[in-house]
């Protein structure tokens, strides 16, 4: 295959980080300054900050690194994520949860509960569809609504995804990278259970405190629970067993796209994922995804955004990859001791912090790698490395609306449905009031 025509993140300076600044500051701002604006034209934002990384990019170094760049990005990382998350958010749309919870702080608390546990083996995504909506349902007769939506996102939308490879995508290329499938429930368990046992009370006690005064109307929370489109929740158990045949069936067939190496299984599987969508939306009736308040308007918002965000991440991704040779080196040289041994906390804290602002798969694999890349090694005396690793990719994606994808979606569903949501920085007040401090606590008990 000869060798790629790559970047050098060596020789990158920080200066081509800024166009991903740039549509990290529109994502922030104009939605809250310009919304008009902004509903109809986050697509073009969008598309002008990728091109501005791409077009100087490609004039400096060349069309052919720009294009090798651009195709191994869109061809190995942003259709698979998109595919997978299309697949969840479309066959979790099809399950409807029939009647009316009573939307008390104590039914909010159970939901968020029940979707943190679901969040580990549906995935953050597919357990936020399935729960989102009641939830929002549950609520429709109380006046604070927003704080509600803040900590699903927190907990079902990242948290409860930290248990197994199939709840993030951080977890699932460590499952690709070698990582033992039970390995993130043995390990992070305990930190999980640590942050649902303080943030589930917490939102009981603020919950409780904003529906003072509230009065739920007539008959709210009597109706009886069911499920509806259950053949949805076989094709979920379903996309479960194609997600795993990819990490564990290796045929070592593939095929090359101008230097890029695209492996059979992995085209496999956006292959079957998108066909369950399409046998989802057969053998769903129109009606019952109307009844969901099911509207393709959140993917496609999500899919246009993180297009941008995938192309103007490549520069920083490749700097990060420099290690200490990059414009990045003072961040990366942290993560070890003076003796050289590795600083968990650091690690914690470093994938975190670029988790909450980049792609946390990717940002994983940075530091996965960093820590040697063994995944042997790393799951027996560097243990306490990969959990922190790990757990800062999974956990401090809730700090931002675009730490995790599921968070901007969760969001624009919520708006959609007449939730005022906080601002990019107002939710930032929230995540840093809360989640900062429980973070905190996280380091000093599990990595210090």
């Amino acid at each position: 295959m000869g060798v790629s025509p790559h970047i050098d993140g060596a020789a990158l300076g920080l200066i081509w980080v800024g166009p991903f600044a740039g549509l990290l500051l529109s994502i922030a701002i104009l939605p809250l300054a310009a919304p008009h604006f902004w509903h109809h034209h986050f697509g073009k934002v969008s598309g002008f900050w990728a091109l501005s990384f791409l077009l100087p990019f490609a004039a400096l170094h060349g069309v052919p690194v720009a294009a090798f760049e651009l195709l191994h990005t869109v061809l190995l990382e942003y259709i698979p994520f998109v595919v997978l998350l299309l697949g969840l958010f479309a066959v979790a749309g099809g399950v409807t949860v029939t009647g009316r919870m009573s939307g008390t702080p104590a039914g909010n608390t159970a939901i968020l509960a029940i979707g943190t546990i679901i969040a580990g083996w549906a995935g953050t995504t597919g357990a936020a569809m399935l729960t989102i909506r009641p939830l929002i349902r549950a609520t429709s007769w109380r006046r604070h609504r927003a704080h509600v939506v803040i900590f699903f996102i927190f907990l079902v939308g990242n948290i409860g995804g930290s248990l197994t490879p199939l709840g993030d995508p951080p977890l699932f290329l460590g499952f690709l990278k070698g990582v033992d499938f039970f390995w993130p429930t043995i390990h992070l368990l305990p930190a999980t259970l640590f942050c649902v046992a303080v943030l589930l009370p917490l939102f009981f006690a603020i919950d409780s405190y904003l529906a003072r005064g509230d009065v739920a109307p007539p008959g709210s929370g009597d109706s009886r629970v069911g499920i509806e489109g259950k053949r949805n929740i076989l094709l979920l158990v379903a996309m479960v067993g194609v997600v795993l045949m990819s990490g564990l069936w290796k045929p070592g067939v593939g095929f090359a796209i101008y230097h890029v190496e695209v492996e059979l299984q992995g085209v496999l599987r956006d292959v079957l994922i998108l066909a369950l969508v399409g046998v989802s939306l057969w053998v769903t009736p129109a009606g019952a995804r109307e009844a969901n308040g099911f509207s393709w308007f959140p993917i496609i918002e999500v899919a246009i955004l993180f297009a941008g965000i995938f192309v103007t991440i490549i520069p920083a991704i490749a700097i990060l990859r420099a290690g200490g040779e990059g414009a990045m080196g003072g961040l990366v040289s942290l993560i070890s001791g003076s003796d050289g041994r590795p600083n968990d906390a650091a690690y914690f804290w470093l994938t975190g912090s670029l988790s909450s602002f980049l792609d946390n798969a990717p940002t994983y694999l940075i530091f996965f790698n960093a820590a040697g890349g063994d995944a042997e090694q790393l799951m027996g005396p560097m243990a306490t490395t990969l959990a922190a690793i790990s757990a800062g990719a999974v956990f401090m994606g809730a700090n931002t609306y675009i730490g995790n994808a599921p968070n901007f979606m969760i969001k624009a569903i919520a708006e959609e449905q007449g939730i005022k949501m906080p601002s990019f920085f107002g939710y930032m007040f929230w995540s840093g009031a809360i989640l900062l401090p429980l973070f905190g606590l996280l380091t000093l008990i599990f990595f210090s």
